[in-house]
């Protein structure tokens, strides 16, 4: 199992003491450092700042909102972290929502793995660097030849010979046909909220994305990078003091992450069996009611959600974990004090 640190995206401001945590992360053998976006602080440049002060960390984007910039414009960035750190980028990506992508990108959500599929084509080509980048398809052509075109396009390859022509690309997937895309064409997936409980509802459709012809991976070589909070405590009554502190993030993802016609997290907790609480959830949320929302949530949901628990039974939870295919945990840690103890935990 492979640790990677979360820093997340900014809130109000930009974090303080985040070089202090990375540099305890490379210090401490984890694996990667990883950065967010969403509607204010980007992932490319947080990434690039802290981790010029690395040199064995993997770094990479969890996750990178593809309808923010074109696939070229992707890819460039891309190569460019790439050669920067010396061949440690990994690239992830996803379609975000629709009231992000159309309210604040101002781009059309539909057909979202169509678009995906697409995105992923045009950025392999780039890295490949094999002939001048074109697609034919109708979300992103290139040459662009549409209304507004002057008719001069031209298929161009990059100027800067990238690295690696294979950058590992990770795709952000919750539904069935999505992540079964995903593990047909990309080299890694980012759930957001898969758990050992909930593993079984996946494997069919990774198994059916890896059936495919033309598919990259294998379940062998295939990585899965996990999401959860992970805290050593030293008691039962502290583990119950952190349940209950991260039940309003899971009440906010269950009821108000999303419009209430389409909120894509909302439908992952309906398959993992909470559709009942879903719906009481969202509407207490949409009605301003957040503490009676958060008061629903139970503590099995987040205890599956989440690692938490003494040394022993966060080590005995982190095997259950990569029992079910995991293979780095994406944790966000607020010190290097709490970096090095999870290390030391599960050395």
């Amino acid at each position: 199992m492979k640790l990677g640190l979360q820093l997340g995206y900014w809130g109000a401001q930009p974090p303080t003491g985040v070089a202090d945590v990375v540099a305890a992360a490379e210090d401490a053998g984890w694996d990667a450092v990883f950065t967010a976006e969403a509607w204010g602080s980007d992932a490319f440049t947080p990434l690039a700042w802290w981790g010029r002060e690395t040199s064995r960390l993997r770094l990479g984007t969890s996750i990178v909102q593809m309808s923010g910039r074109t696939p070229t414009s992707i890819a460039m960035h891309a190569l460019t972290l790439d050669h920067l750190s010396g061949g440690r980028m990994i690239l992830g990506m996803g379609v975000s929502g629709p009231q992000v992508v159309e309210g604040w990108y101002g781009q059309p959500f539909s057909r979202p793995l169509a678009r995906t599929r697409e995105v992923v084509s045009i950025i392999r080509q780039v890295l490949a660097r094999e002939a001048p980048v074109t697609n034919d398809g109708p979300h992103y052509p290139l040459p662009y030849a549409g209304p507004g075109a002057v008719g001069l396009g031209k298929p161009l390859k990059p100027i800067v010979h990238p690295l690696r022509a294979d950058i590992p690309i990770w795709l952000g997937a919750e539904g069935p046909k999505n992540v079964a895309q995903t593990a047909e064409i990309a080299d890694g997936w980012i759930p957001i909220f898969y758990t050992p409980r909930s593993a079984g509802m996946y494997q069919p459709w990774l198994d059916e994305g890896f059936a495919r012809e033309g598919a990259r991976r294998t379940r062998d070589d295939f990585e899965i990078a996990a999401t959860c909070h992970l805290q050593v405590v030293p008691d039962a009554a502290t583990k119950q003091v952190v349940i209950d502190a991260l039940k309003p993030v899971v009440s906010l993802y269950m009821g108000g992450m999303g419009a209430k016609e389409q909120n894509f997290h909302k439908n992952v907790f309906e398959r993992m069996g909470y559709g009942d609480l879903a719906d009481d959830v969202q509407q207490l949320y949409l009605d301003g009611e957040k503490e009676k929302a958060t008061a629903m949530i139970p503590d099995e949901l987040v205890d599956d959600m989440h690692i938490v628990g003494t040394a022993g039974e966060v080590r005995e939870r982190v095997a259950q974990w990569e029992e079910t295919g995991v293979t780095t945990l994406l944790l966000s840690c607020r010190s290097a004090d709490e970096v090095r103890q999870v290390a030391e935990v599960l050395a």
